[in-house]
Formats: C-alpha cells, structure tokens, sequence
C-alpha cells in the first residue's frame, strides 16, 4: 500500500457502528413486510412498465437465527458523481456477504455502469477492501454515468454476470442510476420466468447523492450529504471570517444542487450567511429572473445604509432552472436539441447555433433567451448530460448574477437611491465537497448502508433500496431494511419523451428546516451573526464530532 497520512492511517483504525438487528444478527435477518406499495404518481403508467416489481412492500429488518448458507458471487458499480463513504458501502456489502458465507465473492465493476456492460471488473479481496475503508472518493473502482436503458446493455450484463457465476448486482448511486436498477430489476425478473434453468440475479440499490434529493419516509438521508455540506460550510465559515475582516467584497457562493437547495439551506443554516436564495420559494413565487436581482441588491443597499459594504449569498447551483421563464425555456430546449440534434451539432460556431434556437423557440421563451448575456445562452446549449439534463454547474449563474446586480445598484446610484460601494468575487464549491473523508456519520451511514444491501441480497430480494431508519438518532437506535424501488417513481420528460424516473425530493418549503430559515434570514441579511462550523472532527466529544446535520436534526429529531 502506498503511504498515507496520520489522518488516513488512524481513520482506518475507526469501526463504522451498525443499526442493532445487523449488529446482532449479521445478514441472518427476517423480513417484515409492510402493505403492497404505490408509486409516487403515475401509478397506471409505472405499473404497466413494471409488471413484475410493482407492488413490492417495504420492509424492515427483524431478528433471525444464523442458518446453513451457500457462497454466492455478487457484483457492485458506483455510478454518477461522487459522494464522501462510498468506500463504506462497499466495505459494509464486502463484509455483509463474507459474514453470510466465507465463500462468498464480491466483484468491482469498473467505471460504473460500463463496467458491467463490458466485463472489466476486479475481484474485491479484503486487502484491497481494508486499504479503503472510511476514505473519501470512489477511486477504488471508479465511477461512470453510463445509462443503463436498453435491452442491448441489459444483455450485455446478464452476459457478463452469467460469465462469472454472479447472482446478484448491488448499484451504488443515485435517483437517476437507481432508476437504472429499478429498470434492470424488472429484466432480471422476466429473464427468470422466461427460462427457469438459468439462475435468477437479483439487482439492488443504494442511496447516493450528496444533493440531498434522493429521500422519503424510508430514505432519511441519501449518504454524502452529511460530510459535503459541512466541508461547504467550513469553507463558508472561513469566507464570511475574511469578510468580516477585509469588509470590503460580497461573495456570490454557488453551491451544488442541481434539483434541489437542500445543500444550500443546510449550510446557510450551518453558517447564518447573509442571503440564502432557495430555489424552489423562488418557483413557487413565481419570481423572474428580475425579481431576485431585485431582492439581491435590496439586501445589498440595506446593508450599505448600515455602514456594511460586504456580504455573503448562497446561490443553489440549480437556481436557473427553477426561475419560471428559464424553466419553460430550459425545457423547450431539450425538446428542440432532441429534435434537431444533428442539425444542431452541424452548424460551426457559438453565433450560428445561438441564432439556430432563438429562431426555433416560441414566442416567450425565445424572448427570455434573447435577456441573457451570450456566455448564458451558450452554456445553456452545451452538451447535455447522459441523462439529458443540462449540465447546470457549466452555467455560471453566480456571474450572472453579480453582472444583474452590480447594473440595478448603478441604477439606484444614478437616481440617488444608493450611496454604497460593491465589489464582488464569486465562487463554486463543487468539487471539493464530493470526496471529501466522510464523516463519522456517513462512515456509519454508508457501512451500515453495504452491510443492509448484502443482507436483502442474502434475503433474495430485488427491486429494493437498502434503508437505515430513525438516524437523526444514535446509531443504537437504526433500524434497518429494504424500500420498492418502484414506490418512488414517477414519470419525466426526457430526451423529448416521457420516461419513468425516480421523483426527486424538493426543499419543503412548509417543513422546520426551511422554516428556520425563513424566521431567521432577515436578521441575518442586517447584521452579522456569522456561525464559523471550522472542519469536520473525527476524534472528541460526541456533540463535535458526532452530530448530525440541522436539515436531519429537524426533520427527525
């Protein structure tokens, strides 16, 4: 093993903790079953895709008794972005199965879902797995946004899984790769009615995403998001710290989030940062793209009045997409690069493709194009992500708006109605949150995450997402078990056609998190009651280095 650091080599001295019946029993659990599920919506539509899967109950893990096991081989991917204890699941699945049976095996799959598609894998050993183990990154197999979505690919891994003996396949990620499970779940089982001779291969999931948008009454917390937000609000911490000091810049911080604020409203929360904007208030507002800027630079000329001629805003990165005209016009692109793609792609510069969808686009929304700086209108014409959403973390929206705000203050000075100075830097916290060494919460979180995925796997299940329950409290009191993947779709538009997708969870706007801020922000934008998290403890009191985030604190505690 190559060197490590002091933090690293005591690191991998920690033992993740386990929900009590895993603790007790191992995988040797007896499955409660709650009452047959539904989809979230579009229960007719999701069925019908789903025959074979639909229906499932959720289930929570009971006590069992060690019973006589025969080794079996299991296969595992990690796909999409990364998120801090993925390392963990599959050290919690590794040992998981090798407690069900010595013999069993459990196969990495390389790159993600392409891996699987193409047979290049690595055989997990507990060397290999140990020198892991409660490190950040997904480096140990790599990761991928390969979609798995049609049945030449389904082929393709019954090819791979029959070509090594593996009867089951564990898929590490997120809403959109669950998806994928739930899709190749269904396969797997009509493969097995239709040829009885072969064996059946069971397909599972776990939550992931840092986001914070894969989660329900069953999925708390979809792991990563604890250790990420507080790697963004240390590095906020230490922003408002400068400012406070410098007391001459606004820093404009974009912040992850593609679907959701939840990143956003967790570390504003975290820290007290001056403004908070959250996207889905602004959706349910109505507001327009003017109408932030306006709240924005109000709260700038309020504070400018106060002798404060610095700050701090939260933008979610995904804050574009939830403005009203930039939604509709969002979606009216994916339809027409859907359409059009290969005329589109043809065409040879920035100007010609501009001038290509401003000319395609309907009345309204061509006009909200038309609003945007060029270097907007084209990010929001780049390359769509395998999933065909735009890659809203390419668009600069904090330049944007910094550019809008910076012109309405000139206005008010024009008209003698601000008297302040504004200098802005901007900023993206992104990737320096997503591999980050997980918390003591998401090492326990993911662990116990791998370890319940082999435990449904030793059960037989499939089409089921391993859940840990009841988390905002100690992990003496987890409960554990498995959710219908099917229970939380729905159906999308995607790639110009509806498809079935897992629904995101947006921001409550009615539940405590958001409420708290909402009671607290316009104290916040007059003053300055930074809260300064520092980094994250791994060693010390409970209440340092044990404590979960506010958003879980208040929704479960």
């Amino acid at each position: 093993m190559a060197d490590v650091s002091p933090l690293q080599k005591a690191r991998a001295e920690y033992s993740p903790k386990l929900p009590p019946v895993l603790a007790k029993c191992g995988p040797f659990v007896k499955c409660d079953d709650g009452a047959p599920t539904e989809s979230v919506a579009d229960q007719a539509d999701v069925r019908a895709i789903f025959p074979l899967t639909y229906g499932a109950p959720v289930i929570t893990f009971g006590r069992s008794r060690k019973t006589e096991t025969q080794a079996l081989k299991a296969a595992v991917i990690l796909s999409g972005g990364q998120a801090p204890g993925g390392h963990n699941v599959i050290a919690g699945l590794f040992d998981g199965i090798k407690a069900y049976n010595a013999g069993c095996e459990l196969y990495g799959f390389l790159g993600g879902p392409s891996g699987l598609i193409d047979n290049k894998h690595q055989l997990l050993t507990a060397e290999i797995i140990d020198a892991y183990r409660n490190t950040g990154g997904f480096d140990i197999i790599g990761s991928g946004r390969t979609k798995l979505e049609t049945e030449q690919q389904f082929a393709s891994v019954v090819k791979t899984c029959r070509t090594h003996g593996i009867t089951a396949v564990v898929v590490i990620g997120g809403d959109d790769s669950n998806t994928n499970a739930c899709m190749l779940a269904e396969y797997m089982e009509r493969l097995a009615r239709a040829d009885t001779t072969q064996p059946r291969i069971q397909v599972l999931g776990v939550p992931k995403t840092i986001d914070g948008d894969l989660k329900n009454e069953q999925i708390e917390i979809s792991f990563g998001f604890d250790t990420a937000t507080k790697v963004y609000s240390e590095l906020i911490g230490n922003i408002q710290r400068d400012a406070n000091s410098a007391k001459k810049y606004y820093h404009f911080i974009k912040l992850m989030g593609r679907s959701a604020s939840h990143i956003t409203l967790e570390c504003a929360l975290q820290t007290h940062a001056n403004i908070a904007i959250v996207s889905e208030e602004i959706a349910q507002k109505k507001q327009t793209l003017r109408d932030v800027v306006s709240e924005v630079a109000t709260a700038v000329r309020n504070r400018a009045a106060a002798g404060m001629n610095f700050g701090v805003v939260l933008i979610p990165e995904g804050l574009i997409e939830f403005i009203p005209e930039i939604k509709a016009l969002i979606s009216e692109l994916n339809d027409l690069l859907a359409r059009t793609g290969t005329e589109f792609q043809a065409l040879q510069n920035t100007d010609q493709k501009i001038q290509f969808v401003a000319g395609r686009l309907s009345t309204v929304t061509a006009a909200a194009f038309k609003s945007l700086p060029a270097t907007i209108q084209t990010q929001l014409l780049m390359d769509r992500d395998p999933h065909g959403n735009v890659q809203v973390s390419r668009i600069e929206t904090e330049k944007l708006l910094v550019e809008m705000v910076e012109a309405q203050l000139k206005e008010w000075k024009a008209a003698g109605a601000y008297k302040g100075k504004f200098s802005a830097q901007t900023h993206f916290f992104g990737y320096e949150g997503r591999c980050a060494a997980p918390s003591n919460f998401d090492a326990d979180y993911c662990y116990s995450l791998g370890y319940c995925a082999a435990a449904l796997v030793a059960a037989g299940k499939t089409g089921y997402m391993a859940s840990v329950r009841n988390t905002a409290a100690p992990s003496t009191k987890w409960t554990a078990g498995g959710i219908p993947l099917t229970l939380m779709m729905n159906l999308e538009r995607r790639h110009g056609e509806n498809r079935p997708v897992i629904r995101k969870a947006l921001v409550d706007l009615g539940g405590k998190p958001f409420a708290a801020l909402a009671a607290n922000r316009t104290q916040w934008a007059n003053a300055n009651e930074y809260l300064y998290p520092g980094p994250i403890q791994y060693f010390g009191p409970s209440e340092v280095c044990d404590r979960t985030t506010l958003t879980l604190a208040l929704e479960r505690g």
